[in-house]
């Protein structure tokens, strides 16, 4: 079974060496790269999974990122992704274990009625769903590079604090 640890804790060459196993080479010209451009990755909400020997197995970033609004006012998002396991060890859990630790990680300081940032994904509807990532309220909503409309998503407690139409970007602080 996977063991769940911070991705401080691995050497970074080990993760960039992961990331373009499971993306290409060629990830970097990526449409979620663009919206995450400039930022740090969020280290209390990013992790690895480790295999049953200690390989490290999957990894999960989360960046702080933004949608700017027509009017200029940039909403804070957190973006998930991304979720990179290694080809051979696809389908064998880690990315729904990765999911579950930062999802988790980010519901767990809201007990109190109060809601998390909502968090926005690029990817497939069906898997994501199960997590509640909906397109639902992102029909406005614009990246900075090519994207399939129907895989920009979002998971909000509160959609109704969602502005209806927006730039994604990096979060500017």
């Amino acid at each position: 079974m996977a063991t769940i640890v911070p991705l401080s804790a691995i050497d970074p060459s080990m993760i960039e060496d992961l990331l373009d196993a499971a993306f290409g080479e060629g990830r970097h010209a990526r449409t979620a790269y663009r919206i995450r451009e400039g930022v740090e990755w969020l280290e209390a909400l990013s992790f690895a999974a480790l295999d049953e020997d200690d390989y490290l197995a999957a990894t999960i970033q989360l960046w702080p990122v933004a949608l700017t609004d027509p009017q200029g006012r940039a909403h804070p998002l957190i973006m998930v992704g991304p979720v990179a396991v290694m080809p051979q060890r696809q389908g064998d859990g880690f990315g729904k274990a990765l999911l579950a630790a930062s999802l988790g990680a980010i519901d767990a300081g809201f007990e109190d009625g109060a809601r998390p940032l909502p968090q926005v994904i690029i990817g497939d509807p069906e898997y994501y769903g199960r997590w509640d990532f909906t397109a639902t309220h992102t029909g406005g909503w614009h990246c900075p590079g090519p994207y399939e409309k129907h895989r920009l998503l979002v998971r909000s407690g509160n959609p109704s604090i969602l502005p209806a139409e927006g730039m994604l970007g990096p979060w500017a602080q």
